[in-house]
């Protein structure tokens, strides 16, 4: 039977019996913390982009993806291993919708130039259509029921092994794309403060894991806080978990694409989001794993399937910005990330009804 978010909170440290003023402050120190923790993360992968000469898209997919899902799979596995299967699963399917739209709040923070106009690397294009092709195979899975097989179920097997080839297969792509964009200005390169400029590479790579660990123990801090803090609101697990779970634990991707972009690494923004999305679909199959009941796909139902349709659809539109390359813009912003945030509050307003 699955826990209350209050029953989540409490499995490690006891939020239930703090004040609200105390939760709140926990809130806000480890939203910080992950937000500022977000922008050095930023600054050191390009640092070691330039350092080992690593491409931008290969980084976003592997290192900033992986480490800014670092809360959603503190969040996931501990929902998971306390039973509450509708708040793992929805946490990350919306974390899926709610970072791909952190890309349309960069876009209107920045407000150069529609930011899909500016990406010149067929990788990332890779990397958005293997997520919505793993996105797609969790909803047909939801819809048409998982069956148990050695600790988890065959269709979230079926994820692990789709996730580990679109890694593989976007690290490939790097090494020898099979076509070039020409004609287009690439990503702009800005001068900007480089705090990695002394380091050595042990030292960037130590500054790196810290910042790694800070995110995972404040984003942990973060959500079960937050969950705390929503208790009393009355909303579903789903829905929180879908809404604001999934906003709290998109705050590494949030202030890591800004810095990106502001950094003119816009290729690294979009690769950030794309990777993130790819890492935490296929988190998934380990929330399976923990997962003490059946096939953690047969625990949940229609409010899953919408969440991910809406996280396809905001994908795909992106994805369509990058292909056609002249997306016009509107005061500085693409006409793309208008949309993108429309299916978005569209979307939460669809979900709230299903709760």
């Amino acid at each position: 039977m699955a826990l209350g978010i209050g029953s989540l909170g409490s499995a490690m440290v006891p939020f239930d019996d703090l004040s609200i003023v105390i939760l709140i402050a926990i809130f806000c120190v480890a939203a910080g913390s992950v937000w500022f923790s977000g922008v050095r993360l930023s600054r050191y992968a390009d640092g070691i982009a330039r350092e080992f000469g690593i491409g931008q898209a290969v980084l976003g997919v592997v290192l900033l993806g992986g480490i800014t899902s670092l809360p959603e799979i503190a969040v996931t596995g501990t929902a998971a291993i306390g039973g509450n299967a509708a708040l793992a699963v929805n946490n990350l399917l919306g974390g899926f919708t709610m970072q791909v739209t952190v890309l349309a709040l960069a876009d209107m923070a920045i407000r150069r130039n529609a930011l899909t106009a500016t990406v010149p690397d067929p990788i990332v294009l890779l990397q958005g259509v293997l997520g919505i092709i793993l996105i797609a195979v969790t909803i047909t899975g939801i819809g048409v029921g998982d069956i148990p097989f050695a600790g988890a179920g065959l269709w979230t097997w079926g994820i692990a092994a789709l996730f580990v080839y679109a890694v593989r297969m976007v690290a490939r792509a790097q090494d020898k794309p099979g076509w070039e964009v020409i004609g287009e200005p690439p990503s702009p390169d800005i001068d900007v403060d480089d705090p990695t400029e002394n380091l050595s590479r042990p030292q960037l790579l130590g500054a790196t894991a810290a910042v790694a660990l800070v995110i995972l123990i404040m984003g942990y801090f973060l959500s079960t806080s937050g969950e705390a803090l929503a208790e009393r609101t009355g909303l579903g697990d789903s829905f929180f978990g879908a809404v604001f779970i999934a906003i709290s634990t998109s705050l590494p991707e949030i202030s890591t694409v800004l810095a990106a972009v502001k950094l003119g690494r816009h290729v690294m923004a979009v690769s950030d989001i794309f990777g993130t999305n790819l890492f935490d679909i296929g988190v998934i199959f380990l929330v399976d794993l923990f997962y003490p009941g059946g096939a953690v796909l047969n625990e949940v139902g229609m409010f899953s399937i919408v969440a991910g349709l809406t996280g396809i659809l905001v994908t795909a539109v992106y994805v369509i910005g990058l292909i056609e390359r002249r997306d016009p813009a509107l005061f500085g912003v693409g006409l793309d990330s208008y949309a993108v945030m429309t299916i978005y509050i569209g979307g939460i307003a669809l979900l709230f009804t299903l709760r």
